[in-house]
């Protein structure tokens, strides 16, 4: 098996939550505003604490990611949730800073997607890998993107883009809830939980 980029050290270097939202250069009220609103609730809580108090279970989590995709807005500070409310290890890496960690752990083998989030054990197995936005978020951007083509018959590429995008950050609660029951099934499956 090929040795992972990611070291004890290398893991160490990351940014913790709070040090990535302050350094950001774009949309950090969107993120502030994501990470206010979203709350676990009590059961997946208590799901997510079981997780990292099993032995192997997920005590570390990296996410690559970038602050201009609407994605990583979104998805970023569910999981930071989830690593604040069990008490797991949190380090974020700017993707296009960390190619060589991105290269690892690619999307379908091939696409540098973010976010990425990577669950670890302590001594950093690999639990699993989360690609960038739940699966019903695919479904209802090619549901809204056909229903504003259709609306939009004289819209140019730009304004198409702009007004899929505002329709979807409509349904962006949904979408986060859609993260954590993502992630979740991920780590019963890979737990036996």
């Amino acid at each position: 098996m090929k040795q992972s980029v990611v070291t004890e050290e290398r893991f160490s270097s990351g940014l913790i939550y709070s040090d990535y939202i302050a350094g950001i250069k774009v949309n950090k009220e969107q993120f502030e505003n994501n990470y206010h609103i979203f709350t676990l609730t009590t059961e997946e809580t208590d799901f997510f604490r079981k997780a990292a108090g099993i032995p192997g279970g997920v005590a570390r989590i990296l996410v690559l990611g970038e602050d201009w995709c609407p994605d990583v807005v979104r998805g970023m500070p569910v999981i930071a949730r989830i690593a604040e409310a069990a008490s797991i290890d949190l380090k974020v890496f700017p993707r296009d800073q960390h190619l060589d960690i991105i290269n690892e752990f690619l999307n379908q083998g091939q696409f540098m997607s973010v976010p990425t989030v990577v669950l670890y054990t302590k001594d950093l197995r690999v639990i699993g890998v989360w690609h960038e936005r739940p699966k019903i978020a695919d479904k209802e951007r090619a549901r809204i993107e056909g229903e504003v083509k259709a609306q939009m018959v004289d819209a140019g590429e730009q304004e198409i883009r702009a007004a899929v995008r505002e329709r979807m950050s409509a349904m962006n609660q949904a979408f986060q809830r859609a993260t954590v029951g993502e992630i979740r099934e991920l780590l019963a499956a890979k737990l036996g939980m």
